[in-house]
């Protein structure tokens, strides 16, 4: 069944593909509309632009709203889909879509796969604390975190308070020395060892082996996050984009900065790059009342929003003008993250300036 479902699928392609061919002629005047559907319209979308014709991707949430304003039926059909997007391409001040660079689609893919590993390593470390708090309780309030290699290491090979107790006081010290590089020393080696034998934490096989597995899963995870950065890091150095000159952006921020945005000329001016990153409040207003207090609208891509929000926190860190700027929302009363908002408002108009002019950063001098 699945098959025959596929080759029907394939043959209503091929008649469409072979049906689009005939008007070559008339290219400048067609234009192709589709919602966006992630994944599923990356061939179509390559093969429409590839012939030349105007492509127009529109957010599902639009299409949405439009039909929600025809009518007042609950009514949703393919045709009735179709109806209205080809209104909105008639009608609608829309912008065609344009075909990504090679580097710029590979750093999105690239991107987009390490936040979905970081989103699934974040889960194996909440195992991770749960894990520790039932075989060793004591153990985070004497380190940095149970999460740094050390304690990785250190919980992976003795993965209970009781293998910690019994272990040669030489052997924990060589564990902690070599995956902290140096930082922990005979001394902590010592103080958790100790703390051990006065733990309250169950010894239990089958948590310990649970414990192991959350470890390994975590120490696989982070090596392959360690691969695509060095292979974003190869993107970046290839695109020698001007925004790397920004001190506070690393590889890692900049590569989900220039994949999301794509093409800067897509955008007009920064308050559309900020309304693309969902990075704009929301507006209520009534006659002759205006809402004070307002959320994020958060409508765009998170993972743009993510890195601004990420590139802010560390810009601040390393640039004057951006922590006086902060401090001065901060001063005003405003709580840290919405502080943190507005100076990454700041940051977009410095990378929309940036990456429409191909200039360098330059620091503001200091009076």
């Amino acid at each position: 069944m699945k098959i025959l479902l596929f080759k029907t699928i394939l043959m209503a392609l091929t008649c469409f593909f072979y049906s689009i061919s005939q008007f070559n002629k008339y290219l400048e005047n067609i234009k192709v509309g589709l919602e966006a559907t992630g994944h599923y319209s990356n061939n179509i979308l390559n093969f429409l632009t590839s012939k030349g014709f105007n492509v127009y991707v529109i957010n599902p949430l639009q299409t949405n709203l439009y039909r929600k304003g025809q009518s007042l039926r609950k009514t949703k059909t393919d045709k009735l889909d179709a109806r209205f997007i080809a209104t909105m391409l008639i009608t609608d001040n829309l912008k065609p879509y344009s075909n990504l660079s090679y580097h710029i689609s590979e750093l999105k893919s690239l991107v987009r796969h390490r936040f979905r590993l970081v989103e699934e390593r974040s889960k194996f470390k909440v195992s991770l604390s749960r894990l520790v708090t039932i075989i060793f309780p004591e153990l985070e309030k004497i380190v940095w975190s149970i999460s740094q290699n050390s304690m990785l290491y250190l919980l992976v090979e003795l993965p209970s308070s009781k293998d910690i107790s019994e272990c040669n006081l030489k052997h924990l010290t060589n564990i902690l020395e070599k995956y902290s590089k140096g930082k922990y020393s005979r001394d902590k080696a010592i103080e958790i060892r100790d703390l051990a034998r006065q733990s309250i934490g169950t010894n239990s096989p089958s948590i310990s082996f649970e414990l192991r597995q959350v470890i390994q899963t975590i120490l696989f995870l982070q090596s392959q996050i360690n691969e695509i950065d060095k292979e974003l890091k190869k993107l970046i150095d290839t695109l020698d984009s001007p925004i790397m000159t920004i001190p506070g952006i690393s590889y890692v921020t900049a590569a989900f900065i220039l994949a999301e945005i794509g093409d800067i000329n897509n955008f007009d001016s920064p308050a559309k790059l900020q309304s693309f990153a969902g990075l704009y409040p929301s507006t209520y207003q009534s006659g002759k009342f205006t809402a004070t207090h307002s959320t994020m609208v958060k409508r765009g891509s998170k993972y743009l929003r993510w890195a601004l929000l990420t590139a802010t926190r560390l810009v601040c860190m390393r640039d004057k003008t951006f922590n006086d700027y902060k401090n001065q929302k901060l001063a005003e009363g405003k709580h840290y993250f919405v502080a943190l908002s507005h100076t990454s408002k700041k940051l977009i108009r410095v990378i929309f300036c940036l990456l429409k002019t191909n200039h360098s950063y330059q620091l503001q001098k200091v009076a």
